[in-house]
């Protein structure tokens, strides 16, 4: 089994680090500081570098490279912040990716292009008030009413909501019981009866909108249906199992950040006349970091490496998430012990790193969750949490 990265990947991803070491820096501090999304006019540049929908189909308008050159442009991004990487985290591992694979023809070549091009940014929209880790429990409903569909309901959670210019909205489509009534369609903003609840104020993810959104009788084209009733669901899961990859690979670059600023710092920083990477305690530490970030490298290109078919499976992509969301926590606290109050300080980006760390573990489905779904995985069989 070769882990190396080809001589074209390689490319790639310098290509990737240069432009986000270069460019992302400023930009990441003042969208750390305001609290606001990437600008439209930086979205053209990452259209313009080819670092949008770099795996999506080519014949949909996507660059068709492979889910492995995806996670390298994301992960370069993305260390710089998670908030600059968001962008190419959604055009590369988010809800396009369900609609490449399931939605109508005439969706996927009006979508896809506008995405590949930075023209159109497409959010995901699962969570409601009583449906978050229990998502079958989702009350959210759609009602096909000739040619067209009548959406109620209210959502929750919705990173990019306000922001994207459409949304991906999971709903009940049917009175079937659980999963098998659940659907998918997809809603512009703006279209009469959608509206957004206030801005969230969250721990870390700023310049991640979320808020909640409201459906009232909103009336969309039948042909925006992604996903009907009666395995549906089944199939969004499918293009959520490669998410959790794009959500690992997010974890995992805070991680690599947080790494590479603690070890540069413990080279520099000076304490009883020699610099502190001298000291046993302070070398230990730093090589904890760098086996955890290496061990969940190497899941993340498992998964995405196996994937190249298709879809990833349930129990690689949830190890991934699962193993990247618990080390990310450990070594961004790590980097801060090591630079101690200067990494508690705001002026320096270990603290940020530290907040970030903790919400991919919650975004995407929780830590706990992917445990149960790896359990599930082993055994062969899905548990009921009702029971």
């Amino acid at each position: 089994m070769d882990f190396r990265l080809t001589i074209e990947q390689e490319q790639l991803r310098d290509a990737a680090r240069r432009f986000a070491r270069a460019e992302l820096p400023q930009l990441a501090r003042e969208m750390e500081e305001k609290s606001e999304p990437v600008p439209r006019e930086m979205m053209k540049r990452y259209a313009a570098l080819g670092f949008l929908g770099i795996n999506l189909p080519a014949k949909y308008g996507g660059h068709g490279m492979s889910h492995v050159d995806a996670v390298l442009v994301l992960e370069e991004l993305a260390k710089i912040s998670p908030a600059v990487a968001f962008p190419v985290f959604e055009s590369c591992f988010g809800p396009i990716l369900a609609i490449s694979h399931f939605a109508p023809d005439g969706l996927r070549k009006h979508l896809i292009p506008q995405v590949v091009a930075g023209e159109r940014i497409v959010a995901v929209s699962m969570s409601e008030p009583e449906a978050g880790s229990a998502l079958t429990d989702l009350r959210t409903r759609a009602r096909v009413d000739g040619e067209e569909v009548r959406l109620s309901g209210q959502k929750r959670w919705c990173s990019g909501a306000g922001h994207a210019d459409g949304y991906l909205v999971y709903c009940r489509m049917s009175d079937a019981p659980g999963a098998k009534g659940i659907g998918a369609v997809y809603v512009e903003k703006g279209v009469p009866g959608f509206t957004f609840g206030r801005p969230e104020q969250l721990m870390g993810f700023r310049g991640v909108p979320s808020a909640d959104m409201y459906f009232d009788d909103v009336r969309i084209p039948r042909e925006n249906v992604v996903v009907s009733d009666g395995g549906g669901f089944q199939k969004l899961m499918e293009a959520f199992d490669l998410e959790r990859c794009g959500n690992a690979t997010m974890s995992l670059a805070i991680a690599q950040g947080a790494l590479d600023y603690a070890l540069q710092y413990a080279q520099e920083r000076r304490q009883f006349g020699k610099p502190i990477i001298e000291f046993q305690a302070v070398q230990t530490r730093i090589a904890e970091m760098a086996i955890k970030v290496e061990a969940a490298r190497l899941l993340i290109y498992q998964a995405v490496s196996n994937a190249s078919a298709g879809l990833p499976s349930i129990r690689e992509s949830s190890i991934a998430k699962c193993f990247a969301n618990e080390i990310v926590r450990d070594v961004a606290g790590s980097a801060l012990q090591v630079m101690g109050a200067y990494g508690y300080s705001k002026e320096y980006p270990i603290e940020q790193r530290l907040r970030d760390a903790w919400g991919w573990g919650i975004a995407g489905g929780a830590i706990d969750i992917q445990k149960v779904n790896i359990a599930s995985a082993l055994v062969g069989r899905r548990f009921d949490q009702r029971r």
